[in-house]
């Protein structure tokens, strides 16, 4: 399918084989997605620069209270990780609801950001965590928001001919806070969702103090339901709460008739019970009901 396979052992000479090849060169990692879309006439990429032999990029660690994931990091890998598990368990619930097995010891999570899906899973689950995205290029390395790489549907802002994502990272959780992934499809396994929910919520002294609401795929990128989230602030974290917020979330939602994942109104009606169920358990877990995060 290639004219090259290129293998750099750094981002540098990664990003040189990109400017050296121009618009006929991508990056890849896993090459779930690129490899179809190769096959389908839909990128014209012929010279691939695999990146999975630069060191450091295969990485799960926290830093300075921040979990950083790397490039060439699973979906598998997320969806095991014991940190993630503790710190950011709505990550692990998205990684581990991608494709089968198969997909998901080859997929990136990184890869899944870059495909630019409003139905990813992974990047549902980012969106809750109001994750970040590191960006090289050759003036060099810049932080910038998941909501900020997604120009349409399918279609990235950063330019893979020139640029590349070599990490990710978001706020490690701790006491007083929860998170829940919630994922409707036709089936458990290999299918796309028909509508995903991600939710992280803190709670302060008997009050919901922060919420963050994710929902896909409702719009053109990860859909956050600000609306929502900062009507819950100072509510309790009751039953009541979640059912009000998740309706909130489905008013402002705009998902439309596929053929695939069904009519708008089935869809909008079920983004408040996908949020409620979300919110629920999240807000249970903040309150110290479901075991709670590790201390910082």
């Amino acid at each position: 399918m290639w004219d090259d396979y290129l293998f750099p052992h750094s981002v540098k000479e990664a990003l040189d084989m990109l400017e050296a090849r121009g618009a006929d060169v991508r990056i890849i990692a896993g090459g779930t997605d690129l490899a179809l879309q190769r096959q389908g006439g839909r990128n014209p990429a012929t010279v691939m620069v695999d990146i999975t032999r630069i060191s450091g990029l295969e990485r799960i660690e926290e830093r300075d209270g921040y979990i950083h994931v790397g490039a060439r990091v699973t979906h598998a890998q997320v969806a095991a990780s014991p940190l993630i598990r503790s710190r950011a368990g709505v990550l692990a619930e998205a990684c581990g609801s991608v494709g089968g097995p198969q997909i998901r010891n080859v997929g990136t999570l990184v890869g899944n950001v870059v495909n630019a899906l409003p139905a990813a899973d992974g990047a549902i689950g980012l969106t809750a965590l109001d994750a970040q995205a590191e960006v090289a290029e050759r003036t060099g390395r810049r932080w910038t928001p998941i909501s900020d790489l997604y120009a349409g549907v399918g279609r990235c802002t950063v330019d893979s001919c020139q640029a590349m994502i070599t990490q990710l990272r978001f706020k490690a959780l701790g006491d007083g806070e929860g998170d829940a992934f919630e994922r409707l499809a036709k089936r458990k396994a290999l299918i796309l969702p028909i509508l995903n929910a991600a939710v992280v919520v803190g709670v302060d002294g008997g009050a919901v103090k922060s919420a963050r609401i994710a929902i896909g795929p409702v719009a053109t990128k990860p859909f956050v339901a600000t609306d929502a989230a900062e009507w819950l602030i100072g509510q309790a974290p009751d039953a009541a709460a979640a059912a009000n917020a998740a309706k909130l979330a489905a008013q402002t939602a705009e998902p439309r008739y596929s053929l695939l994942r069904g009519s708008a109104e089935y869809r909008k009606s079920m983004v408040e019970v996908l949020v409620r169920r979300a919110l629920t358990r999240a807000l249970a877990l903040a309150s110290g009901e479901g075991g709670g995060h590790a201390d910082s």
